[in-house]
């Protein structure tokens, strides 16, 4: 009965979020990916962030050796990806948490680095992952930099593009 209430309670929060809220519509039609790729993103650093705290031991494995604290690093690492992507969502604060996206993926990088280097060294048949992770950082950090821009996209009443500054979605 609780988990019921639960699931209904939780579908109709995610609804409200995504479909009816001024987060994402605030008096105009926003085009449907760029919802979905800020909710893509929300959600992605969401999930690996709780990730931190559920598997520690896997990114304590890829820390480099040269830094102090690993564990606390793991936690605070896991904390800043819920936070930021959280804060995604709320067009208020979805600049500044982009922009702190960036500079965690920079400074997650040489954990990136360390886990290559670990595969390397041990003949791990998932090298070949670790290395497709390095240039997926680019990827990462152009995709969170999309979000620090002013302008959107709006969908007109007449199906017309429109570039519109300082909207808030």
């Amino acid at each position: 009965m609780v988990h019921q209430i639960y699931t209904i309670a939780y579908n109709y929060f995610i609804t409200y979020i995504v479909f009816e809220s001024s987060l994402f519509f605030n008096e105009a039609y926003i085009c449907s990916m760029q919802r979905l790729s800020l909710f893509a993103m929300s959600m992605f650093y969401v999930g690996t962030g709780v990730n931190h705290f559920l598997h520690s031991e896997l990114y304590l494995r890829i820390m480099p050796p040269w830094l102090l604290w690993h564990n606390e690093l793991v936690v605070i690492s896991g904390v800043c990806e819920v936070s930021f992507g959280l804060l995604l969502l709320f067009s208020s604060t979805r600049r500044v948490a982009a922009w702190c996206i960036i500079f965690l993926l920079i400074a997650v990088f040489p954990a990136n680095i360390q886990m290559m280097l670990n595969y390397w060294n041990e003949s791990n048949l998932k090298l070949w992952i670790s290395i497709i992770r390095l240039p997926l950082q680019i990827i990462l950090i152009l995709w969170a930099y999309s979000f620090t821009k002013h302008n959107i996209i709006l969908k007109t009443q007449r199906g017309n593009d429109k570039i519109v500054p300082n909207v808030r979605i």
